[in-house]
C-alpha cells in the first residue's frame, strides 16, 4: 500500500500540474469516443496500450474480457455500463481486447477444476460459444485459437444489446476485436469478418 500512496504523491506533484488544463476540462466534460472492454489482468493497461489521455476511453474490465449477452432483468454491471457508454455518452467505437496468456481462457482450454471458485466458473459460461468453436474437430482446445474466438464471441454478445443494435443500425457505432500479445506488443485485429491484421501497422499505413 505504501507504493500506491507514493504513486499518488508523484501524481499530485508531477503529473497533475503538467496536465492541469486537461483535468480542468475533464472536471466538467466527459465525452470519451471509445468504449474499451478488456481483461482485468494487471498486464493489460488500456491507456498505455493505446497511447490515450485521461478522458479518451470509457473502460470496462472483466475476467476474460467477457460481455454477457443482453438481459434487461439481469442487473449486471457490465450490461449497464455498455448501455451507458452507448446510449448516454454516445461512444462511436467499441473495442473488445483479449490478450495472450489469459488466465480465464487458460482455465477453459485446460479444463481446470473450478469447484473452489463457483462464481468464476459461472462467469466463464459467457465464453461457452468460444470454447465450442475453438474445440470443434480437435482433440484439445488450442489456447491462442480460444483467445481469438472468445473476442469474436463477445462481439456477438455485444450485438444483442439494444443500445448497441440501435447505434449500429444508425451507422454511429463500430465494433472492433483485438488480441494483444504481452510478450511482443503486437495487437492483431480479429474482429469477425475483418481477417487478421496488425492494428499498429494498419494505423501507420493510414
Amino acid at each position: 500500500m505504501s507504493d500506491l500512496a507514493a504513486g499518488v504523491a508523484r501524481f499530485q506533484r508531477d503529473v497533475f500540474p503538467a496536465k492541469a488544463e486537461l483535468f480542468g476540462r475533464l472536471a466538467a466534460h466527459h465525452r470519451p469516443p471509445t468504449l474499451f472492454i478488456g481483461c482485468s489482468d494487471a498486464r493489460v493497461v488500456p491507456e498505455l496500450l493505446t497511447g490515450c489521455e485521461p478522458g479518451d476511453l470509457f473502460v470496462i474490465r472483466t475476467a476474460g474480457n467477457l460481455v454477457p449477452a443482453y438481459h434487461r432483468s439481469s442487473g449486471d454491471g457490465v450490461v449497464a455500463s455498455v448501455e451507458y457508454a452507448v446510449a448516454v455518452l454516445g461512444v462511436t467505437d467499441i473495442v473488445v481486447c483479449g490478450h495472450s496468456a489469459c488466465g480465464a481462457m487458460t482455465a477453459l482450454a485446460e479444463a481446470h477444476d473450478l469447484t473452489g471458485v463457483p462464481a468464476l466458473a459461472y462467469w466463464l459460461h459467457h465464453a461457452d460459444a468460444a470454447t465450442a468453436r475453438a474445440a470443434a474437430g480437435a482433440d484439445a482446445v488450442d489456447l491462442p485459437a480460444l483467445i481469438r474466438q472468445n473476442v469474436r464471441a463477445q462481439l456477438a454478445n455485444l450485438a444483442t444489446h439494444p443500445a448497441v443494435a440501435r447505434a449500429r443500425t444508425a451507422g454511429t457505432l463500430a465494433l472492433h476485436g483485438w488480441v494483444y500479445d504481452i510478450g511482443t506488443g503486437a495487437v492483431d485485429d480479429v474482429g469477425a469478418g475483418n481477417g487478421l491484421g496488425a492494428v499498429g501497422d494498419a494505423a501507420r499505413a493510414a
